[in-house]
């Protein structure tokens, strides 16, 4: 079993990063501190038990997820309250990312209990590092709506961003979240990271139309899925009136005028009025 360091730790919440995949990404301290610690705070206590018994270390866990955070919280606080050193990990990569340790943070913050992270593994740094996209604007957006009507409400409020966007995302909903991005963001470019850092990684690079049209004719792929989408090719700045018509007849193929004026104001920050107006010139010339 490993040794425990001789230092003793400060009481209070350590955030350590844990593998994304290959358990052996992980760092000497993180180490150092899960088998220093009292307890250990995670999601899933046969996945966290599986990565210790892999770098021989003994602790006692405490399962600490969505489903009983608001019932764990109070109990953990008060470990902390008592003096205790308590870590913090998630199932994979960096925690509060996509799980509810940020509220146990800020109580723990609000309540004067020190706090410190140990940085390690990240899904969506990787993803981006990467993709070959632009980083150094970027914005992490988590999951998107299951659901399509509200995926494409909320990819509508993402297509004005001027940075590179972070997604995940479920497999077996790969295709249809590619499918409206396409629809939604126009033309982009993407990358699909799939698997990152174990034996069958994947990174797909291309443009957003062609890799919503592979992924659209293949079966759902296996494992965790990080979709990197580009920023914005043109800004209003760069484009022609004729940009911006052939741009609204596009949309007009499978949106009413509304939502096409609604899309391309969020795709390049024009005024909707002005789009709408367009948008109900064209309609009307096409019928």
């Amino acid at each position: 079993m490993r040794s425990k360091p001789t230092s003793k730790l400060r009481p209070g919440l350590y955030i350590v990063a844990t593998p994304i995949g290959n358990m052996d990404d992980i760092t000497l301290r993180a180490l150092d501190v899960l088998s220093s610690v009292d307890r250990i705070a995670c999601e899933d206590t046969r996945h966290t038990r599986r990565l210790l018994e892999r770098h021989g270390i003994e602790a006692r866990l405490l399962p600490y997820h969505e489903h009983n955070a608001e019932h764990m919280r109070p109990a953990i606080m008060a470990r902390l309250a008592h003096g205790e050193t308590l870590a913090l990990v998630s199932d994979a990569g960096t925690p509060l990312i996509s799980d509810p340790g940020f509220k146990l943070v800020r109580k723990a913050i609000a309540s004067g209990i020190y706090v410190t992270a140990l940085p390690g593994p990240s899904a969506a740094l990787m993803a981006l590092t990467l993709s070959g996209l632009p980083s150094d604007k970027f914005m992490y957006a988590g999951f998107l709506p299951p659901k399509t009507t509200a995926r494409r409400k909320a990819l509508g409020e993402l297509a004005a961003i001027d940075a590179t966007l972070i997604l995940f995302e479920s497999p077996r909903r790969l295709a249809a979240s590619l499918a409206d991005m396409a629809d939604t963001l126009g033309q982009r470019d993407i990358a699909v990271a799939r698997e990152m850092t174990k034996l069958h990684e994947e990174f797909v690079r291309g443009d957003l139309a062609a890799l919503a049209a592979h992924y659209g004719e293949i079966s759902a792929p296996k494992g965790e899925v990080v979709i990197i989408v580009g920023p914005p090719l043109s800004s209003a700045a760069d484009l022609s009136d004729e940009d911006i018509e052939t741009r609204l007849v596009e949309l007009l193929q499978t949106a009413s005028v509304r939502d096409a004026a609604s899309q391309l104001a969020a795709e390049t920050g024009l005024a909707r009025r002005d789009l709408y107006a367009r948008a109900v010139r064209i309609n009307g010339e096409k019928a």
